[in-house]
């Protein structure tokens, strides 16, 4: 071996036997448990780590348990403890108390100079540890980054994640978060929550009776107990303390015991406290009140219970790993992801309908949830410290991909169906229905569409108020408005721009703003052809479907194009003018003034104007059919005559779905599609032959496309209805 390599060797060698310098942080109780595993992780293995521990906030302060002790316990060695929290639980005292950790953090940093600096979660004392590490160039890794809950505690988490350097979270939708805020990917870590390691494997002791016992008293059984912690939300006080009333108010009523722990010390504790005691809680026979309870207990206690209630992020994340029904009050909680245990009463303004609440989930039994952790986080925290190349630059690179939202359920969905109005302007008749969440059409109402632009605002109108009248009976709640035109829509405008030529007076037309102001409900405004590929993607062969294409078969040709989950327009908003795809230089003229266009061979008019040259050559009527003189000739005869034999009729019915199939051949050429969706009145006609001419036609990469026709019976008002229940229960517009 070379000097030179020699010399690599021993440093590579000393690297690897550097110890990274750990700083873990805590500042109350919630964060201990999930920063206790990964302390006990890193304690166990000394020849990679060195442990310095910092306490700090409401772990020192004697009201909320003097839960520093419990670290104590833990057997870790304390290396400072610094007294943050400025009394008043107001908003000016958690600005005071920032700015009193920013103003004692530095000494403690200098004096310790750790690699890394551990913080979690959204808490303010955790916004001041992280400011203070950033500040001081000192590597910061953020626990539980990218997930999404409510109040002030989204802005702080999310402030956390854009000071620190590496993040470890807990679900798949907070990894796509953090890449979607910019985050490098290689310095994210999926992992799991901390707290499900020691969680999972506490949830089946057999001695549960006796923690019960211990905190209930004699006589209490596992679920016949409520567990009751409700936090303020710092962004509406006021309201928070009146929640909480009528949650006191309620649980008194529902005459369980409860335990009942005291709030965090956020703006508004105090308050919620003194209601506490007004209503005589700490005294009640049903309710045992207090400040902590330590974590491994406390999960027995969450395990074993006939429901939860409140506001913790305990309800939504650990109780789900148990099953146990959890009862999610206010806005603190409603954007993080739940497993089918957690109701949410995001308006409890009443007392009744939180008691509802009770009766609905107390006493029964979920499907455990592993959402936020399958036992084995801590390890892959471990490994992830080690990787951890402390002369890699500091600095971060940056993405901006798309991310995708969570829903969560709420009591108003037990209470009230969701549903949309969706109204269908076709060529003669005018629709609107009344459909449900699951795709269920309610109700349906139909005229004939007039021929001017004041009669047809007019009658959309009046439709859409009795619909939206009668959906009290069906005990519906309207969302919102979709629309299905002819025709080219500008969707981000609700504007009609040219309409198709059945369908008169129709340009230019503003749709969403008379409607809008009309029904005080969002308005959603699309053509056709895409509502026909949104009600594919909700509701038919489309759902779960990636890249996908529908091309509708009726009076005209249109359809829609789903790329990357997302539905195109163009530039223009012309996209997925599949009926004007040119199969031919000179064939039929088509309504759009070109020639040769699908169109002009496969759509019900086309078909039409063939059966009426036949007819008029007698060549149309064979055995078993005829046709009145007053019944005008339409695709229909055709279609039956070549069903009776009729070889002409066959052979014109063959040359549209020819002329069909090579136009898929070119949709599937040009955006590469899984699934092709046949929908309309003369799909079920055209399937085997688009099949067979994509067999013969198609490049062999693209013949894997599925060729299926729709099973929906209403695409069009379906795909309008899709459009306010995608976007309303995603709180975007």
């Amino acid at each position: 071996m070379n000097i030179q390599k020699q010399k690599k060797f021993i440093m590579e060698k000393s690297y690897r036997k550097k110890k990274l310098r750990v700083c873990v942080a805590t500042c109350n109780r919630a964060d201990y448990s999930k920063l206790a595993p990964i302390m006990f992780g890193i304690k166990a293995d000394p020849d990679n780590f060195d442990l310095e521990v910092v306490v700090l906030g409401s772990h020192l302060i004697d009201d909320y348990g003097n839960t520093y002790r419990m670290i104590e316990q833990d057997d870790f060695d304390i290396h400072t403890k610094l007294h943050t929290i400025v009394r008043g639980e107001d908003e000016s005292a958690m600005v005071e108390s920032v700015g009193l950790a920013l103003v004692k953090l530095p000494d403690v940093l200098n004096r310790l100079r750790p690699d890394v600096m551990i913080v979690h979660g959204d808490r303010f004392d955790a916004l001041a540890l992280a400011t203070s590490a950033a500040l001081m160039n000192i590597r910061i890794l953020h626990v539980e980054g990218g997930e999404v809950s409510g109040t002030i505690d989204d802005s702080i988490r999310h402030a956390i994640t854009k000071l620190a350097h590496y993040h470890v979270c807990c679900t798949r939708s907070a990894e796509q978060h953090l890449i979607a805020m910019c985050e490098d990917n290689d310095r994210i870590l999926l992992a799991g929550c901390p707290s499900y390691d020691k969680l999972l494997s506490a949830m089946n002791k057999e001695d549960y009776m006796s923690v019960l016992k211990n905190w209930l008293g004699e006589g209490v059984n596992a679920g016949d107990y409520i567990v009751a912690l409700q936090h303020p939300v710092t962004t509406n006080i006021k309201h928070s303390i009146k929640m909480f009333e009528l949650t006191l108010d309620a649980l008194i009523s529902f005459n369980k015991k409860i335990l009942i722990l005291f709030p965090n010390i956020d703006a508004g504790s105090k308050e919620m406290v003194r209601v506490m005691r007004k209503k005589g809680i700490e005294h009640h026979p049903n309710f045992r009140a207090v400040k902590h309870v330590p974590f491994e207990q406390f999960i027995q206690m969450v395990a074993h219970a006939g429901c939860m209630i409140g506001n913790s992020s305990c309800g939504v994340r650990e109780a789900g790993a148990f099953g146990t029904p959890v009862i999610n009050l206010g806005t603190r909680q409603t954007g993080r992801e739940t497993g089918e245990n957690v109701l949410h009463v995001r308006d409890a303004d009443t007392q009744n309908k939180i008691f509802h609440a009770l009766e609905l989930q107390f006493g029964k039994r979920y499907p455990c949830s592993k959402i936020y952790g399958d036992g084995n986080a801590v390890p892959r925290i471990l490994k992830f410290l080690k990787s951890i190349d402390l002369d890699e630059p500091m600095q971060k690179k940056f993405r901006f991909p798309p991310v995708k939202e969570c829903f969560s359920q709420d009591i108003d969905y037990v209470l009230e169906t969701q549903s949309a109005l969706a109204v269908d302007l076709g060529g003669t008749n005018l629709r609107v229905a009344i459909i449900s969440m699951k795709g269920e059409i309610l109700k349906k109402y139909s005229q004939s569409n007039p021929n001017t632009y004041e009669e047809r605002i007019d009658l959309i109108l009046k439709m859409c108020v009795e619909a939206a009248t009668e959906a009290v009976r069906f005990n519906c709640r309207i969302l919102g408005v979709g629309i299905s035109t002819g025709g080219r829509v500008n969707p981000h405008e609700g504007v009609v721009l040219h309409s198709t030529k059945l369908i008169q007076e129709w340009n230019s037309v503003d749709l969403r703003t008379p409607i809008s102001d009309a029904l005080h409900l969002p308005v959603w405004v699309d053509n056709d052809g895409n509502c026909a590929a949104l009600a594919e993607k909700k509701f038919g062969h489309g759902k779960g479907v990636e890249n996908f294409v529908t091309v509708i078969t009726g009076t005209g040709i249109g359809g829609g194009i789903i790329h990357h989950n997302e539905l195109i327009h163009g530039s223009t908003f012309c996209a997925a003018e599949l009926g004007h795809i040119m199969v031919s230089l000179d064939g039929p003229e088509c309504l759009c003034g070109s020639r040769g266009c699908i169109e002009a061979y496969a759509s019900g008019m086309a078909l039409q104007r063939e059966a009426k040259k036949l007819h008029d050559e007698d060549m149309l009527l064979v055995e078993g059919m005829s046709v009145k003189n007053e019944e005008p000739v339409s695709a229909v005869h055709l279609i039956q005559a070549a069903k009776l034999g009729n070889s002409k009729a066959d052979n014109i019915l063959r040359a549209a779905g020819a002329a069909l199939a090579v136009g898929i051949v070119n949709i599937l050429h040009t955006v590469n599609p899984s699934l092709v969706i046949l929908s309309g009145v003369l799909a079920p006609h055209y399937e085997n032959i688009v099949k067979h001419v994509v067999s013969q036609r198609a490049l062999t990469s693209a013949q894997g496309a599925n060729v299926v026709t729709s099973e929906l019976e209403e695409p069009a008002l379906l795909g309008a209805a899709s459009m306010v229940l995608d976007y309303t229960t995603r709180r975007i517009y």
